[in-house]
């Protein structure tokens, strides 16, 4: 087996001071300097977010706001490769409805419209939270949108990933009715470890259809910790991650940093991903 140095990233914020004491928000004031962080400390990678309380102010959704992230990532040689959309979680069209709906459905088709244009690969749909799916017609509606934004888009658009609260038998049933070639899985180790799922089982369902890894450690029902100080076997999703064959990238979703040092954080987050990668092969 080949061995595997994929591409390590970060969620957006992550090198800026929190928003409002949020974990994870849009650094309206920082965003910009994250490219130069990301340089400075040797992050390639870069995974967008946006909220739906801001998402006309982001960036990411006007043409001009485009150009500079992209003369952003150009200057300091960072990709900005896949985007979560948190505003999917906080608003979901398949929750509501009437207006409200489709106001929300055309947020997703301008996200995805935007998403492409940038040249993004994956646009990460949060099932959790507030955007967990709870009844059988929810996951008919999700399904339904969905399907008809693909028909729409085809190649054109990013691939949709989910993530999901589902158990692994479940969350296999659920992305079986999706095509493979459009829509995938978001695999979060932290959120996986915060439900108490067993990462065998996981892989034993869906490893093939996992694009992308989000790395945090969570304490069985509670919050984000630092890595090592949760409940997730980090050493062993490494390992199976390696061995089922995942060679896509792994992007920082980890705890802040007590002492506002972020950078050097997740520097150090990034060095013992490393180090259990290696350990892995």
């Amino acid at each position: 087996m080949s061995a595997w140095t994929p591409a390590i990233g970060f969620m957006q914020g992550r090198l800026s001071p929190l928003v409002d004491g949020r974990i994870q928000a849009f650094p309206v004031a920082h965003w910009q300097s994250e490219f130069t962080q990301a340089q400075q400390h040797g992050f390639p990678l870069i995974e967008w977010t946006i909220d739906a309380d801001e998402i006309a102010d982001n960036p990411l959704m006007s043409g001009g706001g485009r150009a500079e992230i992209r003369s952003l990532a150009t200057r300091h040689g960072v990709t900005v490769g896949s985007l979560t959309a948190d505003c999917f979680m906080q608003a979901p069209f398949f929750k509501a409805t009437g207006g409200e709906a489709d106001a929300r459905y055309a947020m997703i088709e301008r996200l995805l419209a935007a998403s492409a244009a940038l040249g993004m690969r994956y646009v990460v749909l949060p099932l959790v939270d507030n955007g967990g799916i709870e009844t059988p017609d929810q996951a008919r509606r999700l399904h339904n949108g969905l399907s008809s934004l693909v028909e729409d888009w085809g190649t054109a658009s990013p691939k949709i990933i989910f993530e999901s609260d589902f158990a692994p038998a479940d969350l296999a049933q659920f992305i079986a009715a999706y095509p493979a070639d459009r829509f995938g899985i978001n695999y979060d180790i932290g959120n996986s470890a915060s439900l108490g799922h067993d990462p065998a089982a996981e892989f034993a369902a869906y490893a093939a259809r996992i694009d992308n890894v989000h790395v945090k450690d969570r304490v069985r029902g509670g919050t984000t910790v630092p890595l090592g100080q949760g409940d997730a076997d980090l050493p062993l999703v490494f390992r199976l991650l390696t061995q089922t064959g995942y060679r896509g990238d792994v992007i920082l979703q980890t705890a802040r940093a007590a002492d506002g040092d972020h950078a050097g954080a997740l520097t150090r987050y990034r060095d013992q991903v490393r180090a259990w990668i290696q350990a892995a092969a």
